[in-house]
């Protein structure tokens, strides 16, 4: 996908939520203004005194604790809330009606607004300072100190990465490939895998195949053009599948809601845990290619209290071996988001006071950031996607090419 975050979004603007935009006793009728001085009025256009338009409008609420967002879809209004007067010029509002999404946000709350080239809204509503905040401030430019008016975006020449296109997709925005259905692929899927999906190594081993790239030589680039040609293959198969279910409905009677949402929550789930071995199998290729010894955590692969490390250099014996120098030995996490979940991989070795963490999260928050490097958690980043984090942070972030040529220098 060579598509770019411009190429989706039109124009964005982000804030933080006052008492009036937040708290329902204290707003004007679910109001917001301040958008023509941002730049939407290009995009929206400026209704006339005797018309007002309606817009499509998304409203997300996602918190850095419970992960899964809270979406509403509505219609919403934009129009000129002083069209009655002769006189007065013009003060062009959006606006919303209260929703489950309304409810939920607070004063103070980072708000960011986009218009999508479908001619829809966008309105993504996050407590400060999480990571959802950092990452979508990053994303869109919105670098300057924000306070409760609008700051234009500069969305840039971003692109849509599959990591960056997955964060979006979870706030409910899905996106038209640009391979779209893929017929010669899927025909091939369907003659060598009848029986239905793979494992997930299967379809990494034929990733690389059709994606060769030049690990070698860039291994972070040849990581995320496999990462992104196996969601390619995978979702074109899912499709195939989840389109053939539909067809046949749900239940005795083709309806059945209960079981429509336990297929729906299977589809939603399959898809997380392939992304985390697709991750963890073309890491695995990369540092066979590059001659790396290392082994994988398992059942009969354990650090302290079972603990399985995602990658041990050079082998769990040498970790065990009391003699061995610990200075030789490098544990390795690999989390496609980090979230909590990167403090797992502080209590995986505890003969190493430092330990690594590789990611595809597009962007974390500074302090965040800060708290990994004070636990001595190094974190690694395939450099396509350091254009989504702070440059002020990125001589603290490490590739993968040089996280390869520091465990060969060993």
């Amino acid at each position: 996908m060579n598509q770019k975050l411009r190429d989706i979004f039109q124009a964005a603007a982000g804030k933080y939520l006052s008492a009036v935009d937040a708290e329902v006793t204290r707003s004007h009728q679910h109001e917001i203004g301040g958008l023509v001085k941002v730049g939407f009025g290009d995009v929206l256009g400026l209704p006339g005194k005797d018309e007002t338009r309606e817009l499509m409008c998304k409203m997300v609420y996602i918190t850095d604790e419970t992960g899964e967002p809270l979406i509403a879809d509505d219609l919403v209004t934009w129009y000129d809330v002083r069209r009655k007067s002769k006189t007065r010029s013009p003060e062009y509002r959006l606006y919303y009606r209260e929703n489950s999404v309304t409810e939920s946000i607070n004063e103070g709350d980072f708000l960011l607004i986009t218009k999508l080239a479908n001619s829809s809204l966008l309105m993504c509503f996050t407590p400060a300072d999480s990571i959802i905040e950092a990452q979508l401030r990053e994303l869109f430019g919105l670098s300057e100190q924000l306070d409760e008016t609008f700051t234009p975006s500069n969305i840039g020449d971003k692109k849509l990465l599959l990591p960056v296109q997955i964060l979006f997709e979870q706030l409910g925005i899905s996106f038209e490939s640009e391979q779209k259905t893929d017929k010669e692929l899927l025909a091939f899927l369907l003659e060598h895998y009848p029986e239905g999906l793979p494992k997930s190594h299967v379809f990494s081993e034929l990733a690389r195949k059709r994606k060769p790239a030049n690990p070698r030589k860039d291994p972070d680039e040849a990581l995320m053009e496999w990462l992104t040609e196996e969601e390619h293959i995978f979702r074109t198969y899912e499709r195939y599948l989840v389109s053939n279910r539909l067809r046949h409905g749900f239940g005795d009677d083709g309806s059945d809601v209960d079981t429509f949402i336990d297929f729906s929550l299977s589809v939603h789930n399959r898809r997380k845990s392939r992304m985390g071995f697709s991750f963890e199998n073309h890491l695995g290729h990369l540092f066979n290619l590059h001659g790396l010894k290392f082994e994988k955590g398992s059942s009969k692969k354990t650090t302290e209290n079972k603990s399985k490390p995602d990658f041990l250099f050079p082998s769990f014996d040498a970790y065990h071996d009391k003699n061995y120098d610990a200075e030789k030995l490098i544990l390795l996490g690999a989390k496609t988001t980090c979230k909590d979940r990167w403090r797992q991989v502080l209590a995986e070795g505890d003969r190493l006071k430092t330990k690594y963490l590789v990611t595809i999260q597009p962007g974390i928050s500074k302090a965040q950031l800060t708290e990994m490097r004070d636990k001595h958690l190094n974190l690694i980043v395939p450099f396509p996607l350091w254009e989504t984090y702070p440059h002020d942070v990125h001589q603290e972030l490490m590739s993968v090419k040089e996280f390869i040529e520091l465990v060969a220098s060993i």
